[in-house]
């Protein structure tokens, strides 16, 4: 895993569809994702629409918190619980909103806060051909 992760970090799984000429610095950063170098969820978004693409960003927030010394290794760790209990879902991307370390009773935690991303090519987040036949013959006579 990377040495930083912090408030704005974006994590895109391994595979993910991405316009041609958008390319990333990536680091590998969990089994099937990688970390965003250089750039936060603000310029990651940017490039993506400059791309004319969309950068979703999905309802609800996901948070983990984990007791340790080191604070580094704490995020690690709750960043890899967050995508152990989200594996299944339908996104390819998240970012972290909070990272904050502090102690109860003299023993350090790290809480980490996230939001699920997605990235796709199309504006609206699913497609017509997802759709009942009746709800695609509605879509295409607007």
């Amino acid at each position: 895993m990377p040495d930083t992760i912090k408030t704005g970090t974006i994590l895109i799984k391994e595979g993910t569809p991405l316009p041609e000429a958008l390319r990333f610095e990536t680091e590998p950063c969990a089994p099937s994702w990688t970390l965003v170098k250089n750039l936060d969820g603000y310029g990651v978004n940017r490039k993506i629409d400059e791309a004319g693409w969309t950068f979703f960003c999905l309802a609800g927030e996901i948070k983990a918190t984990v007791f340790g010394l080191d604070a580094q290794k704490a995020v690690r760790r709750a960043v890899k619980r967050i995508l152990a209990r989200l594996k299944g879902e339908k996104f390819n991307s998240l970012e972290v909103t909070a990272v904050a370390s502090k102690r109860f009773l003299g023993v350090p935690y790290t809480s980490v806060s996230t939001h699920s991303r997605h990235i796709q090519e199309s504006a609206l987040l699913f497609r017509a051909n997802n759709l009942p036949v009746r709800d695609q013959a509605r879509l295409a006579a607007a």
